[in-house]
């Protein structure tokens, strides 16, 4: 196992020099490029329970070891908030163990016959930062608002902060598998450990993690298929597909400051892991470059912040266009499967500018095609924020009746848009 270490001011160094990631890595740490090209950015030294020197186990789904979070990382509906470090299976490339963190959330009260029914928390975008982890860094209000609603109404909470993020290596932003394995294996750990939680779940997800959860269950039955995962709540959810990434571009202005450029940088960080031959700075100015590579370092909720302070368009940040490489990063943002083994709740804000009504609409299309069960909720004046505890009314029936084992009936024969 490699030592844990601090990279990101020497990327920023070797960046400037306009050296690709896997060279970074190479720098750093010497050794295997394949291997060592998932520890170039976002690492820091978080403290003794994220760091893990020698792996216990080289069987993913495996609780390594947990300890209460501190208080500004806890729910208040919680009667427990444990922070959990477990093994999981690498997702890119699907060949390592390693280590990832996330949290359990144990409403109060006794815990019914079989357990807490358990819900899959997948969060959205923090950043690629081990600063960012929800279960260091903490929840942004809105987030604990929904899972607190939760709580109240007796659902214990599992969340992944998802591969890279806290523990060793590049979070490798998006991408689906990483994400799904991530969420798979902390459900796999809370289940075979003595928690009072049941065996069925339901996943719940917000942006990047509606993703997550959604390619979770398309996951699960290849990957965990002794996982009973019974149904699927996905708000603000992306679609990569050639019709969703052209409605972003629609509603992404190139000559005006557009504060959600940090998604691009982001995305363009997870190309250092698949590209080799990748050169951040071949397609970014030298203007922004210091922009771009504070996600090294920076949170999402800042890197909006630095974009709107630095005046920041695409035509001032790109001196090419990223679309071509990026396309390689897209394809590790598909769904494995929409032909969904469970039914799904799709909530969608008619004026989400993050991902446009119009992804949305097409994503629920297309799950439906396959052959998908669908309840879709149209919400035309919720946005990409608040959206999620704006669909809490319809999707807390859903998820009941989900856990119940009542029969949900789909509606696309009916969309609401």
């Amino acid at each position: 196992m490699m030592p844990y270490m601090t990279t990101f001011k020497l990327d920023k160094l070797f960046f400037g020099a306009g050296l690709s990631l896997a060279v970074v890595s190479s720098l750093v740490f010497g050794g295997d490029e394949k291997t060592l090209r998932a520890s170039a950015l976002g690492d820091s030294y978080l403290g003794e329970f994220y760091r893990v020197d020698e792996l216990s186990s080289t069987s993913p789904g495996v609780l390594i070891r947990h300890e209460t979070l501190d208080e500004h990382q806890s729910l208040n509906r919680a009667a427990d908030n444990i922070r959990l470090l477990y093994t999981s299976t690498e997702g890119l490339f699907a060949e390592d163990i390693v280590a990832v963190s996330g949290a359990l959330f144990i409403p109060r009260g006794t815990p019914p016959e079989g357990g807490w029914p358990l819900l899959g928390w997948a969060h959205g975008t923090v950043g690629i930062a081990d600063i960012c982890s929800p279960s260091y860094n903490g929840r942004q209000q809105r987030d604990e608002t929904y899972l607190n609603h939760w709580l109240a109404n007796g659902y214990a909470v599992v969340a992944s902060d998802y591969q890279g993020l806290g523990t060793q290596g590049t979070h490798p932003y998006l991408a689906t598998r990483p994400a799904a394995y991530s969420n798979l294996d902390i459900i796999r750990a809370v289940q075979s450990a003595a928690f009072p939680v049941s065996n069925t779940i339901v996943m719940i997800g917000q942006s990047q993690g509606a993703a997550a959860a959604i390619a979770t269950v398309g996951h699960a039955p290849e990957y965990a298929p002794e996982l009973d995962i019974q149904g699927l709540v996905a708000t603000g959810a992306p679609y990569f597909s050639a019709e969703g990434i052209a409605a972003i571009q629609e509603t992404r202005p190139k000559d005006a400051v557009d504060p959600r450029l940090g998604y691009n940088f982001l995305a363009l960080s997870m190309l250092g892991l698949i590209d080799p031959e990748f050169v951040l700075e071949d397609y970014v100015s030298a203007d922004v470059l210091p922009v771009a590579m504070a996600v090294t370092d920076t949170c999402y909720v800042d890197m909006k912040k630095l974009v709107k302070r630095e005046l920041v368009t695409y035509n001032k940040a790109f001196k090419k266009s990223p679309e071509k490489v990026l396309t390689e990063a897209f394809r590790r943002m598909e769904y494995p499967t929409l032909k969904l083994s469970a039914p799904a709740f799709f909530g969608i804000g008619g004026k989400d500018i993050n991902t446009p009504p119009r992804m949305q609409q097409a994503l629920v299309t297309s799950a439906c095609v396959a052959g998908s069960r669908v309840r879709a909720h149209f919400y035309p004046s919720a946005t990409h924020g608040s959206i999620v505890n704006g669909s809490t009314e319809e999707s807390s029936q859903f998820v009941a009746s989900v856990f119940a084992g009542e029969e949900i009936i789909g509606n696309c024969n009916e969309l609401p848009f």
